[in-house]
């Protein structure tokens, strides 16, 4: 790998002009830009001035030694990859620079390979410490690296530490009960109950009941008291999946709860307290049905207030590609397997349907295929029958043409050819290819096409060069 794009010089602390120039040569034909200094207080008073990617300091230095440095530096608190070399190396001293930290040491005579791995070593540990605080592709098991995930992580996150109520909206099968989950564990109630009640799955006539409870003889068959959903979400939340299947009068007392934190029991005359955060979802659009009288203005825009909206899969991106391999991964374990390969037709197949069940349609078709699997092979024979008749190319833009939502160089990305059934490992090499090839070979370019961090682009044409 090269290192064109580096655009940060790599300052170079030598007191011997000679081997100042030789070090700063050598690296400068490896593809960095340098400068060098003398001394220590040189370096220092340049530092202070001039923001540079690494410093290689040699140890005996006039005035301040290379130790020193280092010292004076770390205690700065700088986070710069430094690399000490000395002719006078000894086990105590590199103990003692490593100890100081410094990310590498090397001695005197210079082994120019070994210096040029060394930058590469230390620089790449930098970018990926800084790719793992930054790559955020899980929201407490959600996957999602596209952008419009991304923002909606973030927002979930920041609502999360509100107690008011939230409504997330979107599609079938786009995941909002996971993503109710997920606020729920970023919140301070995280400890206490989540309860989940799908609406649309309790009888009208016993509704009332099953969320307020009711008291003993309330009406026929109730022999005895029994707490309701509020009472059981106590002091966490309750998540009420298709609100907009609530019955119209049973919205009336839902509200009343929001509003006064308490409920009645069906039966009794006493208000009892309830502390619960209220987490809705629905596929419909509810002010289609408030115009039609289906649903409370009112309780709309009290949970209105709060909303999240869930994109459907089809707009999601490059996060096809990794729901595709995050699920191979769950599922196979889950059933003892090991996928150690997937048939081009199948990974096209996977990554060309329009998927109008979402990440659950994906998810089944994908438990199927990895059920239906033998000899560690993932096969297109094994995808349910509409996905493999119905992929095309144009059913899944933007997903494998685009893979991050945008059109690469205004053409699609071809599908790896059906050669041989290739590994998971494989199948990623032959995307990332292809991009950097329709990139023109712009790095930065194919780690925004592919929606990861240009340091994991880098970490991985590393690992596909061993």
């Amino acid at each position: 790998m090269t290192h064109q794009e580096h655009l940060l010089p790599l300052l170079v602390v030598e007191d011997d002009a000679a081997i100042r120039e030789l070090l700063e040569e050598e690296l400068q034909d490896a593809g960095y830009t340098t400068l060098g200094v003398p001394s220590a207080e040189e370096a220092i008073a340049l530092l202070s001035h001039t923001t540079v990617a690494l410093v290689i300091t040699d140890v005996r230095l006039p005035g301040m030694t290379g130790i020193q440095l280092l010292q004076q530096l770390r205690q700065a608190g700088s986070e710069l990859g430094i690399i000490v070399i000395t002719a006078f190396g000894t086990i105590d001293q590199a103990v003692e620079a490593l100890k100081l930290g410094a990310d590498d040491f090397l001695t005197k005579p210079l082994d120019l390979d070994a210096i040029r791995d060394s930058v590469f070593r230390v620089l790449e540990r930098q970018r990926l410490a800084v790719f793992h605080d930054s790559d955020v592709s899980h929201f407490h098991g959600i996957v999602g690296k596209s952008q419009v995930m991304q923002t909606l992580f973030h927002d979930a996150s920041r609502l999360a530490k509100s107690d008011a109520p939230i409504l997330i909206l979107g599609e079938s099968g786009t995941g909002k009960e996971l993503l109710a989950r997920a606020i729920h564990q970023e919140s301070q109630r995280g400890e206490e109950p989540f309860v989940p009640i799908n609406c649309a799955s309790i009888p009208a006539d016993l509704m009332e009941s099953e969320f307020f409870g009711h008291v003993k003889g309330a009406f026929t068959g109730a022999n005895e008291a029994r707490k309701g959903l509020f009472q059981s979400a106590q002091g966490g939340s309750l998540f009420l999946d298709e609100i907009g299947e609530m019955p119209i009068n049973l919205q009336a007392k839902l509200l009343r709860a929001l509003q006064e934190k308490t409920v009645r029991p069906v039966g009794s005359e006493r208000e009892e307290p309830v502390d619960v955060r209220i987490i809705a979802a629905t596929h419909r659009n509810l002010e289609q049905e408030i115009e039609q009288a289906n649903f409370r203005s009112d309780l709309f825009y009290r949970l209105e207030t709060f909303s999240l909206r869930i994109p459907p899969l089809r707009d999601r991106g490059s996060d096809i590609e990794h729901l595709v391999f995050a699920l191979i991964d769950k599922h196979s374990e889950a059933q003892g397997k090991q996928i150690e390969q997937i048939e081009p037709d199948a990974l096209s197949n996977l990554l060309n349907y329009s998927y109008p069940g979402n990440v659950r349609e994906l998810e089944n078709a994908v438990m199927r295929a990895v059920t239906l699997s033998e000899d560690g092979s993932l096969n297109h024979k094994d995808l349910p029958e509409r996905l493999r008749e119905h992929s095309s190319p144009e059913a899944g833009m933007p997903l494998a043409a685009t893979l991050s939502g945008e059109i690469v160089a205004g053409t699609p990305i071809p599908t790896p050819p059906p050669i041989r059934w290739p590994s998971l490992e494989e199948v990623e090499k032959r995307y990332i290819n292809k991009v950097l090839e329709a990139t023109g070979g712009n790095k930065r370019r194919t780690a925004e096409v592919l929606g990861i961090a240009r340091r994991t682009l880098y970490r991985r044409l590393e690992d596909n060069e061993e």
